[in-house]
């Protein structure tokens, strides 16, 4: 079944979208919420919570990509989930870990969480992402999307964790110059967000 045809189910209101989303996207949703929470049973939970707010979610809303509307959906989710229960200690902080990395390149003043999520960030973000090199980009989502440590983007890319964890020093410092560049930052906090 396409994407299309799960998303058409969910417009046309069908029970058999969620089974069949399930099928499709399951294990990917399961590993996104597991990389954040680091805890079987509540990224179990996450991902069930993700159906629901799938189904709620279509209509009115058509994603262009089902599988970026899930991921986001079920990353939201299990972010929501380690805020409640204050679980920022479970996988030993890697979720902390890896939002205290990325503020470096934020204002210590600055919100970084509600700014994460707001939308111009996120273009700004996306555009810097689309000019760095293939390797790069799925190092620094692989780290601060899917919050994998770096020796596990390291195995995963077959290379040292070492090499992980200076491309994505390198990246970082690479995002501040390109802030400052678009004249979103300067030094102390953002200006036209």
């Amino acid at each position: 079944m396409t994407d299309q045809d799960i998303v058409n189910l969910y417009w046309q209101r069908s029970e058999r979208a969620i089974p069949e989303t399930a099928g499709v996207y399951g294990p990917y949703c399961h590993t996104v919420a597991y990389n954040l929470l680091r805890n079987t049973e509540d990224a179990e939970e996450s991902v069930n919570d993700t159906w629901l707010a799938a189904w709620n979610a279509m209509p009115p809303s058509r994603p262009n990509s089902l599988k970026a509307f899930l991921g986001k959906l079920t990353r939201n989710i299990a972010v929501s989930r380690l805020r409640r229960k204050g679980s920022l200690k479970r996988g030993g902080g890697v979720a902390a870990t890896a939002l205290e990395e990325l503020s470096e390149c934020l204002p210590s003043d600055f919100d970084l969480e509600r700014t994460v999520e707001a939308r111009e960030l996120g273009r700004l973000l996306g555009r810097f992402l689309k000019k760095l090199p293939e390797r790069d980009q799925v190092i620094f989502v692989g780290r601060y999307f899917y919050v994998l440590t770096a020796e596990e983007i390291a195995q995963r890319l077959r290379m040292k964790p070492a090499t992980v964890r200076t491309a994505l020093y390198r990246t970082r410092k690479k995002l501040v110059q390109e802030l400052e560049k678009e004249g979103e930052w300067n030094g102390q906090q953002l200006v036209s967000l």
